[in-house]
C-alpha cells in the first residue's frame, strides 16, 4: 500500500475535528435522530434528496419534494467547516479523494537506445553488398580500360629508375635513408605494433572525432608519413634513384 505523508493525515484529523464540533452543539429537537444520523454520515445535501427522490419515484411513481430544510442546513455547515469534503467509510475511517501515488507507476520509462547492431544479417549484408559492387565496378572497368601493361621484362636490361609500385615506394624510400633491416623490418614493426596497440591505449567508446582525439592523432601522423614518402619516391626520385626536381628534370614515374 502507498504510505499517506504526516502533513495531509494531520489536515485530516483536524478536518475531523472541525466537522464533529457542530454535530455537538446542535439542539435535540423532534426529527433530530435522522438530521443527527444523516449529518453525521457526511454525505453533501444534494445527494442525499437525489437518493430519496429516485427512492420515492420507484415506490411510488411520483415525484417527492425536496429533503427537508433542517437536514440541509445541518449538512451545509458541516461542509462548510471543512475544507475538504470527508466521507466516514466503514468502521469510521474518513476516506479523502486525496493520495500519493510514486511517480513511477504512472510514468512510461523506456530504457535507453543502445548503439549496437547485430553481426547477422545486417552487417553482413551491407558488407557482401559493397563487396558484389566492387567486383561488378572492376569487371565492367576492365573491360573498357586496358592495364597499363609494359613489355616483358629483359633480365639484362635493368630500367633506370627502377621503381616499385607505388604502394611499396614508401618502404623504397626508407631504404635510401636506413639500412635494409631498420627500413624493411624494424620501422614497419613498429608503426603496426603502435596502431595494433591504439584500441588498449584509447578505451573510449563513443563514435564522434572530436572525442577520439589519441585516435585521429596517430591515424593522421601515420598517413602523412607514409603518405610524404610515396609521393618523394613517386616524383622526387630519378635516374639511379636520386633525388631530382619533377618541374626542372620531369617525371620517371608510371602506373
Amino acid at each position: 500500500m502507498t504510505e499517506i505523508p504526516e502533513h495531509l493525515r494531520k489536515r485530516a484529523s483536524e478536518a475531523r475535528k472541525k466537522a464533529e464540533k457542530p454535530e455537538a452543539a446542535a439542539p435535540a429537537e423532534g426529527g433530530s435522530d435522522a438530521s443527527a444520523s444523516e449529518s453525521g454520515s457526511k454525505i453533501p445535501a444534494h445527494l442525499l434528496e437525489r437518493s430519496k427522490s429516485a427512492k420515492q419515484r420507484g415506490d411510488a411513481g411520483t415525484a417527492v419534494a425536496p429533503a427537508a430544510a433542517g437536514v440541509g442546513t445541518a449538512v451545509a455547515a458541516a461542509t462548510a467547516v471543512a475544507d475538504v469534503p470527508v466521507m466516514t467509510g466503514p468502521a469510521g475511517h474518513t476516506q479523502r479523494l486525496l493520495t500519493v501515488v510514486k511517480s513511477g507507476s504512472i510514468q512510461d520509462i523506456k530504457m535507453k537506445p543502445m548503439d549496437k547492431v547485430h553481426v547477422w544479417p545486417h552487417l553482413i549484408i551491407v558488407e557482401f553488398g559493397a563487396a558484389l559492387f566492387c567486383t561488378a565496378f572492376t569487371l565492367i572497368f576492365s573491360i573498357f580500360v586496358n592495364a597499363p601493361l609494359l613489355q616483358l621484362a629483359d633480365v639484362n636490361q635493368t630500367p633506370n629508375p627502377s621503381k616499385a609500385p607505388w604502394y611499396f615506394l614508401g618502404l623504397q624510400e626508407l631504404l635510401t635513408m636506413f639500412h635494409p633491416m631498420v627500413a624493411g623490418v624494424t620501422i614497419p614493426g613498429i608503426g603496426l605494433i603502435i596502431l595494433t596497440m591504439v584500441p588498449y591505449i584509447d578505451k573510449n567508446p563513443s563514435n564522434k572525432p572530436e572525442d577520439r582525439k589519441l585516435a585521429v592523432a596517430l591515424f593522421t601522423i601515420f598517413m602523412m608519413f607514409w603518405a610524404v614518402l610515396v609521393m618523394i619516391g613517386s616524383f622526387f626520385r630519378g635516374p639511379g634513384f636520386n633525388f631530382v626536381f619533377p618541374w626542372a628534370d620531369g617525371l620517371f614515374f608510371e602506373l
